[in-house]
C-alpha cells in the first residue's frame, strides 16, 4: 500500500524504466497485449484500471526478487 501512495503520480513509462523492463517484457510478465501497455504508457498509475493496477504494482514493487532461491 505504501508503494502505491508514493508512486501513484508517476507514469507507467517511468516506473517501467526504473524496473528495467521493456513494454514487451512487461506484457509477457502480466500476460497482456503490448499494445494495451503502449497506449497506457504515458498515463499515471492512479489513472489506469484497477485490475491492471493489481497486476502491475507487484512487478514495479520488486516482488519477483523475493522469490529467488538462495
Amino acid at each position: 500500500m505504501l508503494f502505491y501512495f508514493l508512486n501513484k503520480n508517476k507514469t507507467i513509462n517511468k516506473l517501467r524504466k526504473n524496473s528495467s523492463l521493456t513494454v514487451k517484457e512487461l506484457a509477457i510478465k502480466i500476460k497482456c497485449d503490448s499494445t494495451v501497455l503502449k497506449r497506457l504508457d504515458n498515463s499515471k498509475l492512479k489513472d489506469i484500471p484497477k485490475e491492471l493496477q493489481e497486476k502491475l504494482i507487484p512487478i514495479f514493487r520488486g516482488d519477483r526478487y523475493n522469490k529467488v532461491p538462495w
